[in-house]
Parts: structure tokens; C-alpha cells; sequence
């Protein structure tokens, strides 16, 4: 059986399924939610991919140098440190970060009224590196020879936890993506073995008068996966309509914002509803052909 077969009117074989009662319901009801959940599932997954690049890009090309030395000490070694980055060959900008800055940083941490200046805080040297990068390793031992409190942090411990933690979300989406298809076939073949259930006497008088397996398959299978198109239809509308009400990123600060569509990802739920009528097809034309097969 073709699936564009499916789409052409039959009102003979669609007298054997009943246009409506509880296997139309289910299936309608299933393929809905289904799809409602798959879009948000994809919105997820994309949505992560792209956390994944910001944070990459936003860490990658600078690193932190980290002072911590005695009072009398702290601005000979800043000074010192400056120098050495000045002659370093892929550092192309190095600047220190003030205590007014400082102040800011950790204010979303311990509220404004901390006393900066009154804690033993180290100093921090933010570098900007050049398209061709740096030695790290040789900068971190010259480092330990000129300012022996000085410390390099590169980001990258900050930076592959976040990478991967982006990446397994991604996947974690994709999963979520198979595991709905596999539970919307589940239910409709849950609904078609119903339906075949409920009209074995229609099915054995049309097994009299002549009529083959193919026939009543086709039936059966023409009508679960107009149902399913249909309800994966609307769920995947009244999804994306809930997408797109969803905060920019540019709108609320927050981890869970960016979860909308982008220019052409708005075009991916749209395969949603063929792949609920495939899975529908695949799942009822399973359920007929093995009940048919067990029939006497």
C-alpha cells in the first residue's frame, strides 16, 4: 500500500471503521498531545544548541589572571604582570579590573554593601587573545618565575562543563523527540486494535462476501492515519502559537529564555504532523495485518 494512496476518498472501506466513538478520540486526542509535546521538545533541543555556541563563544578568546600576594606586594606584581603580557606574543589586549569593578561583579552574589576594600580579595587581569592564540603553558611558567602569585585561568574549566552540559541537553531533546513518536505509535496501535475488536463480525461478513485482507487494511489504515495527521495538526499549531508567546532572549535575563523558533527553525515543526502519519500508517497497517492474519 502506497501512503498518497491514503489521501484518495474510499467510502466503501471507510464504512468499515466508525467515523467517530473512542478509537477516534484516542487517536485524535494522542496525536495532539503528542505533537504539542514533540514541539517543545524540538524548540528544547535547538534552543540548546544554540546555548551551547553563546557560551563557547562568549569564553573562548579571553582568560583571567588571578593575583593574590601580600598588600605590600599586590601592585608590584599587577605591574609586573602587565608588563610580561605586553611582550607576550598572541595576548592582544590585557587590562586590570578595578575595585569599582570588582564591586559590580559580586554584588548579584553578596548585595551591594559588600566592603571590597576591606577583604583580602585578589587582583584580576581580564586578556583578550589574538586569532593565533598563546602558549599557555609557557605563559603559566613565566608567570610563576616573575609573579610567583599570579595565576592563570584560561576559562577552561568553566567552559567544557557548560559545552557539555548544552550537548547533552541537545540530546536529551532529540531522545525526548523518538521516545514521543514511539509512544504516539504505541497508542494508536492501542486504538486500532480496539477498532479491529470492535468490528469483527463487520469484518468476518466482509471476509464472506469476498472481500481480501488488502481491502480491510487499507480501511482501517486510511482512516487511523487521517486522524492522526489531523490531531498531530492541531497539536503542533496550538504548540507553536505557545512557542511564540514564549520571552525573547533579549526580554528576560534568564537561563530558559531563547527557547523560540529562529528564522528557518520555525519551518521544523511542520514535519511533525507527515511524521505522526507515518508512524500511524506504520502502526495500524502492523495492528490489521496481525489480527487479520490470526482471524479463522
Amino acid at each position: 500500500m502506497k501512503l498518497p494512496a491514503l489521501f484518495s476518498s474510499d467510502r466503501s472501506a471507510d464504512r468499515v471503521v466508525p467515523p467517530s466513538g473512542f478509537t477516534a478520540q484516542l487517536t485524535l486526542f494522542s496525536a495532539g498531545a503528542m505533537a504539542f509535546l514533540a514541539v517543545f521538545a524540538l524548540a528544547l533541543s535547538l534552543a540548546s544548541g544554540r546555548l551551547a555556541d553563546r557560551w563557547a563563544s562568549a569564553l573562548s578568546g579571553t582568560a583571567t589572571i588571578r593575583i593574590s600576594a601580600p598588600a605590600d606586594q599586590m601592585q608590584t606584581q599587577m605591574t609586573a604582570v602587565l608588563a610580561l603580557l605586553s611582550t607576550t606574543p598572541g595576548i592582544a589586549n590585557a587590562r586590570a579590573i578595578d575595585t569599582d569593578e570588582q564591586r559590580r561583579l559580586l554584588e548579584p552574589w553578596f548585595g551591594p554593601d559588600l566592603p571590597v576594600d576591606a577583604l583580602p580579595l585578589p587582583r584580576l587581569i581580564e586578556l583578550t587573545e589574538t586569532g593565533d592564540g598563546y602558549d599557555s603553558e609557557g605563559l603559566r611558567q613565566r608567570l610563576a618565575a616573575e609573579a610567583p602569585g599570579a595565576i592563570l585561568d584560561d576559562h577552561t574549566r568553566w567552559r567544557r562543563p557548560l559545552a557539555i552540559a548544552a550537548e547533552r541537553l541537545q540530546l536529551l531533546g532529540l531522545l525526548s523527540l523518538v521516545l514521543i513518536l514511539g509512544a504516539t505509535g504505541a497508542m494508536i496501535t492501542l486504538a486500532a486494535n480496539a477498532a479491529l475488536a470492535a468490528n469483527l463480525q463487520v469484518i468476518r461478513v466482509l471476509r464472506l462476501v469476498g472481500a481480501k485482507d488488502s481491502y480491510i487494511t487499507r480501511a482501517f489504515v486510511h482512516r487511523f492515519t487521517l486522524r492522526a495527521l489531523g490531531g498531530a495538526a492541531i497539536g503542533t499549531v496550538i504548540a507553536m502559537i505557545g512557542v511564540a508567546l514564549l520571552p525573547r532572549t533579549d526580554e528576560a535575563g534568564g537561563f530558559l529564555t531563547g527557547l523560540r523558533f529562529q528564522g528557518a527553525g520555525w519551518l521544523l515543526p511542520l514535519i511533525l504532523p507527515p511524521l505522526a502519519a507515518i508512524v500511524a500508517f506504520a502502526a495500524t497497517r502492523f495492528a490489521a495485518l496481525r489480527t487479520l492474519k490470526r482471524l479463522p
